[in-house]
């Protein structure tokens, strides 16, 4: 093989995925560590740091060659852009939904509960006058079916979503069998 195309592109190329595996690995393990999963979490830092040893290995090897600085360097930004795309699609974990609306959410939460959500509503005031606050906490890959629900409902509702780091105990959806016995119990 050509020294050359070996020194100035193999060696590169090599490097850029290494290390665009490595942030990968690296970001989804910090989402494993976040959610307290004690045994995938070390075992991705293991192959993490495999990884980052082989990369890094190249580049002292031949340190006065810039292109592998660059591909380590473009590796390591890809590798955080794939890591995100990667954890958006795993989406794990549980959110808050957070709902403030000064129109009668009566059909939006009656919508959400026939849905399945589990739903606190509120009375309160605001800066402009009485409110409703709508709480729910869902699975993650819940958030576009509720927010597309709060938008068809009340396209104005002011809205948040947040990470909950714990929940006492998960929540089991309500069939739309029991939301109607909800609705219209037994006499």
């Amino acid at each position: 093989m050509n020294s050359t195309l070996q020194v100035w592109v193999i060696i590169p190329l090599l490097i850029f995925f290494a290390m665009i595996l490595n942030v990968t690995i690296s970001t989804i393990r910090i989402i494993f560590l976040a959610k307290n999963m004690k045994i995938l979490a070390p075992v991705l830092g293991f192959f993490e740091v495999v990884i980052w040893l082989l990369a890094i290995s190249q580049i002292i090897k031949s340190l006065n060659n810039p292109m592998n600085y660059i591909a380590f360097a473009l590796g390591f930004s890809f590798g955080n852009y794939i890591g995100i795309l990667i954890e958006n699609k795993l989406a794990m974990g549980m959110v808050l939904v957070r709902v403030i609306t000064r129109k009668d959410a009566t059909e939006l939460v009656a919508q959400l509960q026939s849905n399945g959500y589990a739903v606190t509503n509120v009375d309160a005031e605001g800066n402009t006058g009485l409110v409703k606050i709508i709480f729910t906490v869902i699975s993650r890959k819940k958030i576009k079916n509720v927010v597309n629900t709060i938008k068809q409902f009340n396209p104005n509702a002011f809205y948040t979503v947040e990470n909950v780091g714990f929940v006492s105990k998960y929540h089991i959806p309500l069939t739309q069998k029991d939301y109607h016995k909800k609705l219209n119990p037994p006499a």
